[in-house]
């Protein structure tokens, strides 16, 4: 089972957040306790995190999730442009490949800037004869800065991580390739789009869309607004969509959520064919 969560601010210490005006405070550990209880409801195989801080934080929810009887030994932290939030992976399989990007430049109204988060990829084998490829995003918050409008920050970014997803399509079209990310955005706005891509194309990324136990879909609250929303997604190529198994897929239904994080994990079962 391969789970994807955001952690909210997995931090050890007060961090500046990427506008430079304020910090972060480190995570209370009955937020930390709350996070480890969710992804223990959910016993993953591997599990894809964003908001997470230095590699010594990763370090630390990897050996409390050992205490907690779930060994992910293998790890990919990505550092990328945000000083404080980051992309990382923990897995119970060997990583065989990693081809994780740091710096991902662009250019944005004639200013030079990176992804923020970066991309996180690495392949994982689950079998001797079966391998799986994980891309982690975390695509611009929603939070307004001076700098530049977020959105279209969002869209540049999504528009490299799409290029990156068709670069591994096309050199190869069967393999089992797995997205996994906080978009910042739902499934009718233009980086999802861009990320899913056309039905028609030999390269699109199916999105599982995932349900808790109520029936509801949505990942993520927003107090300030009292919005409810699905940003968080799971996208798969058309060589891994036969081998998820949906009934064993879905959106944490985990009571204590809230304490966790603003968002609620994701997950879905892969399958492995024999041989």
């Amino acid at each position: 089972m391969v789970a994807a969560f955001n952690v909210q601010n997995y931090l050890a210490t007060g961090i500046s957040l990427e506008d430079g005006k304020r910090d972060l405070p480190p995570k209370p550990e009955s937020a930390i306790a709350a996070v480890v209880e969710v992804i223990k409801e959910i016993q993953p195989d591997i599990l894809g995190i964003m908001e997470m801080g230095d590699p010594s934080m990763l370090a630390d929810l990897q050996a409390r999730l050992k205490k907690a009887g779930m060994d992910l030994p293998h790890s990919e932290w990505v550092k990328g442009a945000d000083p404080a939030r980051h992309l990382a992976l923990l897995s119970k399989y060997p990583i065989i490949a990693r081809q994780s990007r740091d710096e991902v430049p662009f250019d944005l109204n004639g200013v030079r800037t990176r992804v923020g988060r970066g991309i996180l990829d690495v392949t994982v084998e689950l079998a001797p004869h079966y391998n799986l490829r994980l891309v982690g995003v975390h695509l611009k918050s929603r939070r307004q800065v001076p700098d530049f409008d977020e959105a279209s920050m969002r869209a540049k970014e999504a528009s490299h991580v799409r290029k990156h997803l068709d670069a591994i399509l096309t050199a190869a079209p069967k393999v089992n390739l797995m997205l996994f990310g906080d978009l910042n955005d739902t499934k009718n706005e233009f980086p999802v789009r861009e990320l899913i891509g056309s039905a028609k194309s030999p390269n699109y990324m199916r999105d599982l869309v995932l349900e808790d136990r109520s029936g509801f879909r949505w990942t993520h609250f927003w107090p300030a607004a009292d919005i409810y929303s699905r940003i968080d997604f799971l996208l798969v190529s058309r060589g891994l969509g036969p081998e998820i198994d949906m009934k064993k897929s879905g959106v944490s239904s985990a009571s204590m959520w809230f304490n966790a994080s603003d968002h609620r994990a994701i997950f879905a079962t892969v399958k492995v064919p024999k041989k």
